[in-house]
């Protein structure tokens, strides 16, 4: 079997074929998808990864993030069961680097069991670690410089967390989603800079793990989400003393002895926030550069994702690209669906169309938010007529 995969690790396994039916560029959901989907269907398949296999919802997504959620979601219970007349509960947190050590055990285990553990049951996926890089010359791309001409190629490379555009940024330590899962002591204080599902999120699993937790952003809380769930959630923040701050304007942030202060813009004036750590969860780019795709005549979005059509495929007619690579969807389910509508295409002709007018989403927040399809703005800016209701949850019996 697969060892795990690591940049450090040879990881090559299974027959390369320098002319494979299907090159899968990327070894997260979207490329196992599409790999498996070719394989299945009969297909020679090259399949290269760069970086430790799996992606990013079992390696820093998903998996770490609701599994520490749900650790913490333990003591907030406990601590109020006394709303119930009659009951009372407590909890600690008494060592935070042994939950993070069972956090880290879990991804290991779910990596080898869901990714690595499945590649030798396809002796018709070969794969390689290490980085693809196209020639220019149609389809054909080196792999540790080794040449390929593949018939096809599905890229499914992913996305990075990005930086938030403050001066100073640069200049301090700075917490990402995966960083910020992997402190094994937890600090007095942080400042979430940005109001997504991601800061949402992470905020209130350190908010209730005993961090006194800020978060800020430009414009509202879950700002895709309806306003009046925005409004909602945020009071659900401030009731367990979590510092909301909304429609500021970041104006510089910098190091300090206590850790990071941060500058920004309100309506009364120029004010500041001091805490120990900071995390930045201001979005994802696509990991679409350093394999030189636009020599292969592959045009981008202004976000830095690859351009595709209704079939996934780029503006090469030979090479498609599926989910965060894209630049659009970024949810994990649909960068898998993705991969095996773009396989498909891919061996048998563009028969399958992409569809994400239902996509459902969901923030593990606490209370959680869930959605479907269009919002009310989002429906109404597309034409149609639309009635609303809005029922509180203390009207449900």
């Amino acid at each position: 079997m697969l060892e795990c995969c690591t940049g450090n690790d040879s990881c090559e396994t299974g027959s390369r074929n320098k002319t494979p039916d299907l090159l899968v560029i990327g070894a997260g959901s979207a490329g196992f998808s599409a790999a498996i989907t070719a394989a299945e269907a009969g297909a020679d398949v090259l399949f290269a990864g760069e970086g430790t296999i799996g992606g990013t919802c079992v390696n820093v997504g998903c998996v770490p993030s609701k599994t520490m959620i749900r650790a913490v979601e333990t003591i907030h219970q406990a601590i109020s069961a006394s709303r119930f007349n009659g009951i009372r509960g407590t909890a600690e947190i008494y060592n935070w680097e042994a939950l993070v050590n069972q956090k880290k055990q879990l991804v290991e285990s779910l990596r080898k069991t869901k990714y690595i553990g499945l590649l030798p049951s396809y002796p018709n996926i070969g794969y390689v670690e290490g980085r693809v890089v196209f020639m220019g010359n149609g389809t054909e791309v080196e792999i540790n410089e080794q040449k390929y001409r593949p018939k096809k190629i599905v890229i499914a490379t992913g996305a990075s967390a990005v930086l938030p555009a403050i001066n100073g940024i640069q200049s301090v330590p700075v917490l990402n989603s995966t960083t910020a899962l992997e402190l094994e002591r937890l600090p007095k204080s942080m400042l979430v800079i940005g109001g997504g599902y991601i800061g949402s999120e992470l905020g209130q699993m350190f908010a209730r793990a005993g961090v006194k937790v800020t978060i800020c952003f430009r414009s509202r809380l879950l700002p895709e989400a309806e306003p009046e769930i925005s409004e909602a959630l945020s009071a659900y923040f401030r009731v367990e003393d979590i510092t909301v701050l909304q429609g500021i304007e970041y104006k510089t942030i910098e190091k300090t002895d206590k850790g990071i202060k941060l500058f920004y813009q309100t309506r009364n004036g120029l004010e500041s926030i001091e805490a120990e750590q900071v995390l930045a969860a201001t979005g994802r780019k696509p990991n679409s550069g350093g394999m030189s795709v636009e020599k292969a005549g592959i045009k981008f979005l202004k976000n830095g994702g690859i351009e595709v059509n209704e079939y996934m495929q780029t503006t090469n007619p030979d090479i498609y690209a599926v989910g965060d690579v894209t630049g659009k969807d970024m949810f994990v389910y649909m960068a898998a669906y993705g991969g095996k509508l773009a396989a498909r295409n891919a061996l048998e002709g563009n028969s399958y169309q992409y569809d994400a007018t239902v996509i459902p989403s969901v923030t593990f927040t606490d209370p959680q938010v869930a959605g479907v399809g269009l919002t009310e703005s989002e429906a109404k800016s597309k034409g149609y007529d639309v009635k609303t209701s809005l029922l509180t949850l203390d009207n449900v019996p």
